[in-house]
């Protein structure tokens, strides 16, 4: 089994910062690509930003420059520093991660179960 756990959400100001982290554990022998995404209320979830295992990084278009995806790959750890907050930031942020399992053949997709990030104006 493969686990996800995010942390780090909570309320803030706009223009305030907030670092959102997942863990990853369980049978994990390597995990090509992780990433973060977000719904809002009443709103479909969307892609934020993603990080492969050679550290290339993609960013939706409006959080480029004021959001970092970042991991550590030996804790096998994926962060998000959020920085210059917006009210429409606000939703449950998902972390994502396909795994190739140390028990298993293939990849598999996974995904936490949300950390909540609210932006206040």
């Amino acid at each position: 089994q493969v686990q996800l756990v995010e942390s780090g959400g909570g309320l803030v100001q706009a223009g305030g910062s907030l670092r959102l982290s997942c863990v990853a554990s369980g049978s994990i022998l390597s995990i090509p690509t992780m990433s973060w995404s977000r719904q809002a209320p009443g709103k479909q979830r969307e892609f934020v930003a993603s990080i492969t295992n050679s550290g290339k990084t993609n960013y939706v278009d409006s959080v480029a420059g004021r959001f970092t995806i970042s991991r550590d790959y030996a804790k096998n750890t994926l962060y998000l520093q959020m920085n210059s907050l917006k009210p429409e930031d606000t939703a449950v942020y998902y972390c994502n991660a396909n795994v190739v399992r140390s028990d298993t053949i293939g990849i598999n997709d996974y995904g936490g179960r949300g950390t909540q990030v609210t932006v206040s104006s």
